[in-house]
């Protein structure tokens, strides 16, 4: 099965998957192995309580059927990658400038993750200056990069078929337990309520990021990168989940939320700190240029790079810092010039400091985010 099958049957209000919200046998509430123990008193997330009841995951297809990619392989770009369906005769796709990427640094390193092989694979085991694990969901528009460790020791993810709010849901395969993408979190099992170390990444355009990593490398479609049930290349669209994006449907199976305070799929990038929850529209941040705020005592800084919004701590050194975003598209504080995708100082007194991300989750869609986080404000409302 394709991703694009899925999400194309649920923007037609076809989704054939949706209807359900059976599980399979073994559902992440499988025993412990590997030294994995239970958790004696279910914890607090939101307003759910932890484990998340069977009969609030829907069943979207069978296990690994999006099969995850265990293998990557790097290079440059995708110059030398034959694909089916370009045209027939073995024609090479090409990385297009606006194609979206999730971008990861590590040690100075860059990888670029395209969306266009995340749509369809979903999550991505990697090794890069450690275990990493890079994480799309289409439905939501929400990348997560964490550690993949579980119980003290690496393990792979893969996609177990099924959603919670719409978002998808990993399985790791030492403790068969389900994790929540958008909260990092294990929902069922035996890790429930144990939260994956994140790793800070951005959603941005394979231009943008090359701009601000020249040096970076991309991630090459299958066969060169391996997945999990050793399936091959696939066609890999350039649309990605544009008739999702702009269908009426919302998720699957939720169509009736309820939350107006924006449009269910405007993108917002979201903070939380010390159990305060605030979303950040695109529109505003991008009338806005830069935003200084306070989230849960946090002060922060959010902004944008053309459709791209990063949200940052503004502190420095103890030194709480106050942002204006300049003509040439760039934050100004504290004497220093600083660029928006990075975080980084290019010159003044911070020059070659970087301001640590704020937010955990890449920009998403509002429904996703106002599913996770039912407390959350919205700035400018």
């Amino acid at each position: 099965m394709n991703r694009r099958t899925y999400l194309g049957a649920a923007a037609s209000g076809l989704a054939a998957f949706a209807g359900c919200s059976s599980v399979d046998p073994r559902d992440g509430s499988g025993s412990a192995r590997d030294g994995a123990t239970s958790t004696p008193t279910p914890p607090r997330l939101a307003d759910t309580t932890l484990p998340v009841p069977r009969s609030e995951l829907t069943f979207a297809a069978p296990k690994d059927v999006f099969a995850a990619i265990v293998d990557p392989v790097f290079g440059p770009d995708w110059a030398g990658v034959e694909l089916p369906g370009y045209g027939g005769d073995g024609a090479t796709p090409r990385l297009r400038p606006g194609d979206r990427v999730v971008g990861v640094v590590r040690d100075g390193e860059a990888r670029a993750y395209p969306l266009r092989l995340l749509a369809d694979h979903e999550v991505v085991n990697d090794e890069f200056h450690g275990s990493l694990l890079v994480t799309y969901c289409p439905l939501c528009g929400s990348g997560v990069t964490a550690e993949r460790r579980v119980a003290g020791a690496p393990t792979r993810f893969g996609v177990s078929g099924k959603l919670w709010h719409s978002d998808l849901v990993m399985y790791d395969e030492r403790t068969g337990s389900y994790w929540s993408q958008i909260l990092a979190t294990a929902i069922r099992g035996p890790r429930t309520g144990d939260r994956l170390g994140l790793v800070p990444s951005t959603l941005t355009t394979w231009e943008q990021w090359q701009r601000t990593h020249p040096e970076t490398v991309v991630l090459r479609p299958p066969p060169e990168s391996g997945t999990i049930d050793g399936s091959g290349a696939q066609f890999y669209s350039d649309a990605v989940d544009e008739p999702y994006r702009e269908s009426a449907v919302i998720g699957v199976g939720q169509n009736d939320f309820a939350d107006e305070r924006l449009p269910a799929k405007a993108e917002v990038i979201g903070v939380v700190h010390d159990g305060s929850a605030r979303a950040y529209p695109l529109s505003v941040v991008t009338e806005a240029g830069a935003i200084d705020d306070t989230v849960g005592g946090l002060p922060v800084v959010v902004s944008h790079a053309k459709r791209t919004l990063v949200a940052y701590d503004r502190r420095i050194d103890g030194r709480t810092l106050r942002f204006r975003r300049g003509d040439d598209g760039r934050l100004r504080a504290g004497g220093s010039t600083w660029e928006v995708l990075s975080g980084r100082a290019l010159d003044g007194a911070f020059e070659g400091r970087k301001l640590r991300r704020a937010n955990d989750v890449s920009q998403l869609l509002w429904f996703a985010w106002a599913q996770h986080h039912p407390e959350t404000t919205v700035y400018g409302r």
